[in-house]
Order: structure tokens, then C-alpha cells, then sequence
């Protein structure tokens, strides 16, 4: 994958951006946070340059280092839609030539390619060959030094691109996609409210690809839930953060406001009594931690608590927005984002969370607001959600460095 380069020893990736590009007058801002982004997460290969350039960003590498590495690490930038490894090369027809024969002389032993085709951009207008002469002329140099192949214009076992700009052009065949979104940093910061599952860790994905930071909130019901599955979450907390940055978690004992519904309220509204009180606890910790909204991994009539009676009735619990990222999508495409992410083979490990502690048999799934309020006036909710505030948890969630140390384990500091 690694091209060679004139800049002996380093090797040089093109990064693509998608709507950042559509920014207008906040354009400039918006690239200079996702090349922060990129450099931040690049310095663990020492010293490699990020710069960007009319519409594209720049990195060079030192060849010691994988490119997929590089590349897998580019690719967690939000806003990034592509990365491609390329030759860099003087904007001389000659020079470009010379460049894209030697490539596909390397290209051929590498596998089998019988077809090829070219295509060019001049960015630089004021070079004196226009595009499709500069692909007519490079073709034709290939196929000199590579008697074996043939062109393809329709479907060629391998595609060339030389990208001329002034000064210097690139040349380069692949295209390893981004996530796209948006850099992030660039739209505040929400409270995810994260589980166990499956849906939550997507969810806050999704809303970080959105340029959102995230911090987190985790309830539990120790000791009815085990050790191991506050230990599962903090992994997949770990996870998230490899995408999302160093964030914080709060970790928030259930039980004694569990045990008190458990007492006083009816059965069937035990699972929506909760949902509300996990709203309010997080409203007041957003309001403590900066986040300027709540984010659920809830899915459109997924489970009782998720129907819209139940949505409706919970929100009221909360003044400020309530983000449902995945509140339309079916099951399989949440599944599928979590493989992409890599979270799903840790949200099934099989430990149980809080809600599955005293769980109704027959759970409301029509819920009405005027007896979920009367069945909280028999509650002193305010103490209870004080109580839970002042003995939550918070621990420091970094990011697992797999790509390079092959560290599968969460890194995680106890904040006092």
C-alpha cells in the first residue's frame, strides 16, 4: 500500500473531506479543527506533518511506520469521507510519467492487473496540458513501460489518478473511505446516557460524527448488577473513545430509588417511573458538566419503555432536548453500525444492566402522565436524586490504542 515517494523516507496521504467543504464563510473554521483532530491522534507516530492545502489535507509520514496504520487512524477523524497513499511528484508531464509507469511496474507484482486506466485533475489551470491530455499522455507512457497491459475505460482492473496542483502532483490508486460528518468539537457537547447494549454506544457515535462531544452517564444497580458489567461498560465506553476522545463517565448506583419504586408504586409502571428519574439525575448532570442536551440510544417502539406513549411520558421528565439518533432505524441497521464500529462483540457479552433488575412482567406500554405523577408524588424524588448525584462515580475513559500496541484493554482513571 506504502508508495514511494520524492521525499526519500516519507510516505504522503491525501485526506478528503465532505461537508466540511460546504461551510461557507465557516469553512477555514471547521478545517482547522479537523486538522487538530488529525494531529492529535497522528502524534503517536512521532513526527508527522498535517497540513492543508485548496480543499485538501496533507500527511507525511515516516515510512518506518504502517500505512494502514496511518490510515486507520485518519480514518476516526469525523469529517475525513477518504484517504488515499500517493506519489508525490514535481507538476512535469515528464516527471508525473516516469512516477506513474514505476507505480505500475509495482503495481503488477503485487497482483494480478491486466487493465488499466487513467484519469487526471488540473487543479492548477494555469498548466499548459488539460486533463484529459495529461490521462492521454500518462496512458500512453504505461503502456510503453508495461507492455503487458491494456487500457479499460469501463471497468480496468486498476484506476491511476493524478491529481496536478501547482507545484507539486500526486499520483495514487486507492480510496480507504472516512466516516465523514463533521470535525469533532464543532457542535458543543451532549450527555449520552449509556448502557450495556447494544443501541447506546451507537448512539453516541452517531451524535459525535455530528461534531458533538460527548460525555457519559452510566446507571447501575450494584450488587444486584455485577462488578463485571460496570467493567463491560467502561470497555465499551473505551471503545467509543477511540472515535470520540478522552471523556468522563459518571457512574450512578439505581438501587435505593429501585428498592423505594419497588415499595410504593405499581408493578407495571416500574420501568417508565425509572426511565424518568435516569432523566432527571441526567438533566441535573448536564447542567453541572456543560452538556447542553441528553442523548438515549431509544428506538421507536423497540421495548415497552420505547413505544411513543412511554417516549412522550418520559420526556416530560426533562426540560432540555433529548437526542434519539437511532429512533427510526431498524434493529439490524443499529447491529450493523456497531459491528462497523466495533462495539457490538462487547455490548452482547452477556451481563446483565439495571434495567433488567425487578422487571415488571407485564410493563406499561401505554402509559398516561396523570398516574405516572401520582405514583411519583408517593416518592420523595428529590431527595432520591440528590442522594444518587452525591455518590456517583467518575472515572476518566481514554482511548484503546489496537491499532498500534495491540491494546485490547480500557484505560481509565477515578477522578476524586
Amino acid at each position: 500500500m506504502a508508495m514511494e515517494n520524492q521525499n526519500s523516507g516519507m510516505q504522503i496521504f491525501i485526506v478528503r473531506y465532505g461537508e466540511v467543504a460546504l461551510k461557507g464563510l465557516n469553512k477555514p473554521y471547521f478545517e482547522r479543527m479537523l486538522v487538530e483532530r488529525m494531529r492529535k491522534l497522528l502524534r503517536r507516530f512521532g513526527d508527522v506533518s498535517v497540513r492543508r492545502s485548496d480543499g485538501l489535507v496533507f500527511v507525511y509520514a515516516d515510512n518506518r511506520h504502517r500505512s494502514e496504520d496511518i490510515i486507520g487512524e485518519i480514518s476516526k477523524v469525523f469529517g475525513v469521507t477518504s484517504i488515499s497513499p500517493a506519489t508525490e511528484v514535481e507538476s512535469d508531464m515528464d516527471a508525473i510519467c516516469s512516477a506513474a509507469s514505476e507505480y505500475m511496474l509495482e503495481r503488477m507484482k503485487r497482483g494480478d492487473v491486466k487493465t488499466f486506466k487513467v484519469e487526471a485533475k488540473r487543479a492548477d489551470k494555469s498548466f499548459p496540458v488539460p486533463s484529459p491530455d495529461i490521462a492521454r499522455v500518462v496512458g500512453a507512457e504505461v503502456l510503453k513501460r508495461c507492455r503487458e497491459l491494456k487500457v479499460d475505460v469501463h471497468d480496468p482492473d486498476c484506476r491511476i489518478y493524478v491529481n496536478l496542483r501547482k507545484g507539486r502532483s500526486y499520483i495514487y490508486e486507492d480510496k480507504f473511505p472516512g466516516f465523514g460528518g463533521l470535525p469533532l468539537g464543532t457542535n458543543g457537547k451532549g450527555l449520552i446516557l449509556l448502557s450495556g447494549g447494544i443501541d447506546s454506544p451507537v448512539a453516541a457515535f452517531m451524535m459525535a460524527k455530528r461534531g458533538m462531544r460527548i460525555e457519559a452517564v452510566h446507571f447501575h444497580s450494584y450488587p444486584y448488577t455485577s462488578k463485571r458489567a460496570q467493567e463491560k461498560v467502561e470497555a465499551l465506553a473505551g471503545l467509543l473513545a477511540v472515535y470520540c476522545g478522552r471523556f468522563e463517565m459518571h457512574m450512578i448506583n439505581l438501587l435505593p430509588i429501585q428498592e423505594q419504586l419497588v415499595e410504593r408504586c405499581p408493578e407495571e409502571e416500574m420501568t417508565i417511573l425509572l426511565r424518568r428519574f435516569m432523566m432527571k439525575i441526567a438533566e441535573r448532570l448536564a447542567a453541572r458538566t456543560g452538556c447542553a442536551m441528553l442523548i438515549t440510544g431509544e428506538n421507536l417502539g423497540q421495548v415497552a419503555s420505547q413505544t411513543a406513549e412511554a417516549l412522550t411520558v418520559t420526556d416530560e421528565a426533562a426540560k432540555i432536548p433529548v437526542m434519539r439518533p437511532l429512533i427510526a432505524l431498524d434493529k439490524v441497521d443499529i447491529i450493523d453500525k456497531a459491528r462497523d464500529i466495533g462495539t457490538y462483540e462487547t455490548s452482547v457479552l452477556p451481563y446483565e444492566d439495571c434495567c433488567t433488575v425487578f422487571l415488571p412482567k407485564h410493563p406499561a406500554t401505554k402509559p398516561k402522565l396523570a398516574d405516572i405523577l401520582a405514583s411519583e408524588s408517593r416518592l420523595d424524588a428529590s431527595s432520591l436524586i440528590e442522594a444518587a448525584l452525591d455518590s456517583a462515580e467518575t472515572v476518566i475513559i481514554r482511548p484503546y490504542n489496537r491499532s498500534i500496541e495491540g491494546d485490547h484493554g480500557s484505560s481509565r482513571d477515578t477522578m476524586p
